[in-house]
């Protein structure tokens, strides 16, 4: 394992990319709530697009090389949805004050927007749910999103620390996609804490924190090789199940959290570009590194 410095520097690397994406926060204004909803909408973009073209099929091919086309495309299914029953458990775990998964009303929805206090329960145009204000909605949010990215980049710091530990220009070649990857999730972490709190500080420390998730993955690979495996390679059985739990994660975070508050702080048609730019992106990245 001659390669392993070479396999831990580009693993943190690809991890710190996310303080880049966090640097949009100094560009933002805090009163610019269409920023917020566009931004939102690229990282469900982002989030959606490497889920459904790089993740899971790649997982189901892995899978299908251990246990055949059949077993293999039913392991990686039900790793998909576990990944999306295991975030869901993690969310009704977070109280339920301020919860946006609920419908809102277009009062609610205005509130958002300007800032304002939501209406009160019983009041006209009210729905009836307790809502705090807006703040306290997109702090949730930017912490949820740090846990998902968290969640995230723990596996793909341990695929990138074992691809460059095996062949360093494949590694790099995988460093730099989950770098790109990395930008626009920092982007999603540091946006909806730094509209929450108005410091940039708390924006960027928690979007590098989220990011230090990869070296983690790649310290424990290393650990796993050296203990258990007696310095063989990952077993594929293990790569496939965990890229298809990612990207089950990935879309319930985006489809339940990004999107709907995407819509929420946005007019017109904000969250489907910014959807769309962000998917735009990252094939445009993937095809480039091909």
């Amino acid at each position: 394992m001659e390669n392993v410095w070479i396999a831990f520097g580009l693993t943190f690397f690809a991890g710190i990319t996310t303080g880049l994406g966090s640097l949009f926060a100094f560009f933002a204004k805090r009163t610019n709530y269409r920023f917020l909803a566009v931004a939102t909408g690229f990282s469900a973009g982002v989030m959606l697009f490497i889920s459904f073209v790089e993740l899971f099929p790649e997982a189901g091919a892995v899978l299908e090389e251990v246990y055949g086309e059949t077993r293999g495309q039913w392991f990686n299914a039900l790793s998909f949805f576990s990944g999306m029953l295991f975030i869901g458990l993690i969310d009704l775990l977070i109280p339920a004050e301020g919860n946006p998964h609920e419908i809102h009303s277009a009062a609610e929805h205005a509130a958002l927007r300007t800032g304002a206090p939501a209406p009160e329960p019983g009041s006209e145009g009210s729905d009836g749910h307790d809502h705090q204000q807006s703040p306290v909605k997109l702090m949730r949010l930017g912490m949820f999103t740090a846990l998902a990215v968290t969640i995230h980049n723990f596996p793909e710091g341990l695929a990138t620390f074992m691809a460059a530990l095996h062949e360093p220009k494949t590694g790099l070649a995988i460093a730099i996609a989950v770098a790109l990857h990395n930008i626009p999730e920092g982007i999603s972490v540091a946006v909806p804490i730094y509209f929450a709190s108005g410091s940039r500080r708390r924006a960027i420390f928690y979007s590098l924190l989220s990011g230090l998730a990869e070296p983690l993955g790649a310290a424990v690979a290393y650990v796993i090789l050296l203990l258990f495996l007696g310095g063989q390679a990952m077993p594929p059985q293990v790569m496939g199940v965990t890229f298809s739990l990612v990207a089950g994660i990935m879309v319930y975070v985006s489809l339940d959290e990004l999107l709907p508050s995407s819509h929420a702080y946005g007019e017109g048609h904000d969250s489907i570009l910014g959807m769309v730019a962000g998917m735009l992106v990252m094939c445009v990245s993937l095809l480039l590194l091909k």
